[in-house]
């Protein structure tokens, strides 16, 4: 995502940072130092390749680093194998379209008619996959020490005991210009910079590297992390159309309808309900101590926050809105009650009682700032942790661009020493949202489009509860869209836009992910 700006002018430009996303880190225009002269026995790229909306490759290359590894997990040893390169996208003439870079693991061994296989991609738009790459489920990780702000980078980078590599083969893909992903000439990036284009050619590779790899029997998976969950259910459809069967879709701290949520008017106030948010407002007040009386039980508070945010709240939200947004709560609204279960003080509530995240993030706590994408993260207002509006951006932000500026030429033995591995371009300031007749992008029935092709697809939501820019009951409210009995099953726990981060929910998560992928498969 991009660096936040004190409001955030629309969601989409909050997720340029990949979403803390997965983060992201600020604009970095080529976010890590040319790399030093490259190891012995690495395999050295030596294109330049660039992010520029304007740029394009004369002569790509598939240049792969091959290396071998295990991971000693609770249910034995993993063999596997990771691969770091480029491979390139063909359209259905066979003309190469975009040089993408990716790492794969797989494991050693593993018969490929069963074992799945997994693409998972971070969002932005602009964004590089390094977040979902370093932090959630490869066979090494760095460690955060997320909600904590006292682990300093550089961030340690250690064996993952909650790999998903015990469950699938995993391949991390940059999209076309981000990290060391490029449009081939005649086409540039910008060309692949939209909802639509950048899922066809996102389709593309996936279709090439299955069939380089022999893989094309293996149960598919697709997992996609903030902007991610736009181009997933997207990406899913067009590759049910072309005749790719998807066994299962992951979402993870989800934007599937811009047109719902009410972060997407800042700095205007919203005109929509905020009423997807309330229960984030409340968890995240809870963990700050501020709510009124404490909860004993947090899950509990949480689950009847979204009963009063649904039957109570959202009536009156639209109200207000329908009044005009006038400086004082509807009749009938207890802004004392809201105050008392989020910890924002009643007054917050009158002036502004649809209640937008800015709002509540710079107000909750006096003189301070709550993060974007974890809420549990704070700053004073002018520290250093709040240099970029945003604590828990700014945290984790050169922890992962020194983690990926070191992994890929140490343990992934590829260097790159002519160019820059960029976290995040400029993408999202060139990018074409429009999808589906709409200005801005709603997939929720490219979902439905997906299962009415292929009913036994199924669909995985999991979030943060914390996360503050893609609030997790705004997700289950637009997937309720889908009807009761759709395929979709949702998980959320304790931690923010990047869940994973934290040691107690990433155990959590994993388990969650894996129990979904044996009924998807249909494993015991």
């Amino acid at each position: 995502m991009t660096t936040p700006r004190r409001f955030l002018p629309s969601l989409a430009a909050a997720f340029a940072l990949v979403t803390l996303a997965g983060c992201g880190g600020g604009s970095d225009g080529g976010s890590t130092s040319p790399s030093p002269p490259p190891p012995p026995g690495n395999t050295v790229d030596t294109n330049t390749y660039s992010t520029d909306r304007g740029a394009s490759l004369a002569t790509p290359n598939e240049l792969t680093a091959v290396t071998h590894h295990s991971l000693a997990l609770a249910g034995g040893t993993v063999a596997y194998t990771a691969s770091a390169g480029h491979l390139t996208a063909l359209d259905a003439g066979q003309r190469p379209e975009a040089s993408f870079f990716y790492v794969a693991y797989t494991a050693d061994g593993a018969p490929a008619a069963t074992r799945p296989v997994t693409f998972l991609f971070n969002g932005g738009p602009g964004s590089a996959s390094l977040w979902l790459h370093l932090g959630s489920w490869a066979p090494k990780r760095l460690v955060t020490g997320v909600p904590g702000t006292t682990q300093a980078a550089p961030y340690p980078y250690v064996d993952n005991t909650e790999s998903l590599i015990d469950t699938s083969d995993l391949v991390f893909v940059d999209a076309v210009g981000t990290g060391l992903s490029e449009a081939i000439a005649p086409n540039t990036n910008q060309n692949f910079w939209g909802v639509d284009a950048d899922a066809q050619v996102t389709r593309d590779f996936v279709q090439r590297w299955l069939a380089v790899n022999g893989r094309t029997a293996s149960p598919l998976f697709v997992y996609g992390e903030s902007y991610g969950t736009v181009r997933a259910p997207v990406l899913a459809l067009l590759l049910e159309s072309a005749g790719v069967p998807v066994k299962g879709v992951v979402i993870q701290s989800s934007v599937v309808n811009y047109n719902s949520n009410c972060a997407i008017d800042l700095p205007q106030p919203p005109t929509v309900s905020c009423a997807g948010f309330l229960p984030t407002y409340a968890a995240v007040g809870a963990y700050h101590g501020l709510v009124v009386p404490a909860p004993a039980d947090v899950a509990s508070f949480i689950d009847g926050m979204v009963a009063y945010a649904d039957g109570t709240y959202d009536p009156q939200a639209r109200a207000w809105l329908a009044a005009g947004s006038p400086p004082v709560a509807p009749a009938g609204a207890d802004v004392n009650e809201l105050a008392d279960d989020t910890g924002l003080a009643a007054g917050w509530w009158n002036t502004h009682f649809d209640m937008d995240y800015g709002t509540f993030r710079h107000n909750l706590i006096p003189g301070t700032t709550l993060g974007v994408y974890d809420g549990r993260i704070s700053a004073p207002v002018g520290s250093a942790l709040d240099a970029n509006d945003d604590p828990s951006n700014t945290l984790i932000a050169a922890g992962f661009q020194a983690g990926i500026a070191s992994a890929l030429p140490g343990e992934l033995a590829y260097s790159f020493p002519n160019s820059r591995y960029v976290t995040l371009s400029d993408a999202i300031s060139h990018w074409d949202f429009s999808h589906g007749g709409n200005a801005l992008p709603d997939v929720v029935p490219d979902i439905a489009a997906t299962l009415a092709l292929d009913p036994d697809v199924r669909f995985l939501s999991i979030g943060g509860q914390h996360d503050l820019i893609t609030p997790f009951h705004q997700t289950e409210l637009d997937l309720a869209r889908l009807g009761n009995g759709a395929p979709v099953t949702s998980a959320f726990h304790p931690g923010g836009h990047m869940t994973y981060l934290d040691d107690g929910s990433r155990p959590l998560l994993k388990a969650d992910i894996a129990a979904f992928y044996a009924s998807a498969t249909g494993a015991k």
